[in-house]
């Protein structure tokens, strides 16, 4: 039966990223891959490499909240400050930061996995990796190098195999291989130095500047004016 259970499992992963790379990166297809993997091995793996990093365990036991950020209260903090810069980028995408889908947090899997949705655009603002297909890529290669987020893992492999795949065709690709392979190299130097970005609370420290955030966690080479940085991607 369990063999069963992971073989329905991997063809509807294959079902759900073949819809995501068809649609773009549709939100509730990548939301539907995040849940396909709630009750897995590879999500089992997850939640005790999250548990081992400092910090980890004891949020999770916590059950510490999922984000629920006040804009227009974060827009009115210091320039430089996380909490602008956050706010910033929600306004300036015309996000709603409330997007992701509401989840359950009665076990550790789903805590875990809503606490992640909620908080991946903080980690834009701290890595500075833009949010475009590749900066998305280069976010989502930290969580998947730093504790393993099953769905993160699959979305960046497919999105190699298809940019590399892609090579040398006309309009080819919407993510550049070469491109995408810097940015996520980039990534995992981060994911190796950084301590874990999904064990921080950011909510404890929203006036704090980014420099200073950076600091901090050992962050010491961020995107922000790569090709695939926010800089970039705010100036177009």
């Amino acid at each position: 039966m369990a063999r069963w259970t992971e073989l329905l499992r991997s063809l509807n992963n294959l079902k759900l990223l073949a819809a995501i790379g068809r649609s773009g990166g549709d939100l509730h297809s990548v939301a539907d891959l995040v849940d396909n993997m709630l009750e897995s091995a590879q999500m089992e793996a997850c939640v005790r490499r999250f548990r081992a990093v400092p910090g980890g365990a004891e949020m999770m036991d916590q059950r510490y909240p999922p984000l629920q950020p006040d804009i227009e209260r974060m827009i009115q903090m210091p320039d430089g400050s996380l909490g602008r810069r956050y706010a910033q980028l929600i306004r300036g995408l015309n996000y709603d930061p409330a997007f992701f889908r509401p989840r359950p947090i009665d076990t550790e899997a789903r805590w875990l996995t809503q606490r992640i949705a909620t908080t991946h655009d903080i980690h834009h603002v701290v890595t500075g990796f833009g949010t475009g297909p590749v900066g998305e890529n280069g976010v989502l290669m930290i969580t998947a190098n730093q504790i393993g987020f099953p769905a993160y893992v699959l979305l960046n492999t497919a999105a190699q195999l298809n940019s590399f795949r892609q090579q040398g065709q006309p309009q080819a690709a919407q993510l550049d291989f070469e491109q995408l392979s810097a940015a996520l190299a980039q990534a995992m130097a981060i994911a190796r130095t950084a301590s874990c970005l999904a064990a921080v609370r950011w909510e404890e420290g929203w006036e704090r500047p980014i420099q200073s955030w950076r600091e901090q966690l050992g962050l010491r080479e961020s995107a922000d004016d790569a090709p695939y940085g926010l800089t970039l991607s705010s100036a177009q």
